[in-house]
């Protein structure tokens, strides 16, 4: 994509933290932005803040990634709105945290299906669009993706599982013209505030990894990072 201006992207759990970072990327960029959340409070506030700041238009879509009729209906807005579908971001996900001995089977089923299935199925909804504009899929992973920790059981298996899933698609869809890349990060401050505390400075910032969703979208076709492993360069 080395002409990006107007550009169509989606992206789950857009309305803070790193999904929020990377639509105010993209925006800059004259890409047209769709984001989802769950709430309307909270989608029309970040819609708001990005058709302030940006360049490209923001539009809001109140939407489940649990939920193939409501992704489906992400795609069709973007599509009803804009005419393409050219960048999907995988990015909405959530953690719980703690022993086995405590996990619910509530807990673990919400995690496995908002932070695996939910990309499954955001990508379902995407592809016959993405095949036709040869777009990008961006998974958000995690660094939890490949280093298991004590307390992580669900969240560990939802994000190991989102790395192999994606990697696979990407060899998939290659054939369609289609690149796949899964961002991996560290340690990330997602204070949606914009004020980011003194403790969280050290830090991966949101706008961080914006930025390295447009260097990724600038990138010459013939070149494709399949997996990207980012941590905070100095850790506390």
């Amino acid at each position: 994509m080395e002409n990006l201006k107007n550009k169509t992207a989606l992206i789950t759990g857009g309305t803070k933290g790193i999904g929020y970072g990377i639509a105010e990327a993209l925006v800059q960029e004259n890409i047209n932005v769709a984001i989802t959340g769950r709430t309307k409070t909270a989608v029309d506030e970040a819609v708001n803040n990005l058709n302030k700041s940006g360049k490209g238009e923001a539009i809001g879509v109140v939407a489940d990634v649990r939920n193939v009729n409501s992704q489906q209906q992400a795609v069709a807005a973007v599509v009803k709105k804009w005419g393409k579908l050219d960048l999907l971001i995988a990015n909405a996900g959530l953690g719980y945290f703690g022993s086995i001995e405590d996990l619910t089977i509530e807990q673990w089923n919400e995690t496995i299906d908002t932070n695996l299935t939910g990309v499954f199925l955001s990508i379902k909804a995407s592809l016959e669009e993405l095949k036709k504009s040869k777009g990008y899929i961006v998974t958000i992973a995690s660094l939890a993706g490949t280093n298991f920790f004590a307390g992580a059981s669900a969240y560990n298996a939802s994000k190991f599982g989102l790395v192999g899933f994606t990697q696979a698609v990407m060899m998939d869809v290659r054939k369609h013209g289609i690149k796949v890349t899964t961002i991996m990060p560290g340690s990330v401050a997602t204070n949606f505030s914009g004020i980011t505390s003194q403790d969280d400075a050290w830090k991966i910032q949101p706008e961080d990894m914006g930025q390295m969703v447009v260097d990724l979208l600038k990138m010459h076709p013939r070149t494709l990072p399949s997996k990207i492993e980012v941590r905070p360069s100095m850790p506390k």
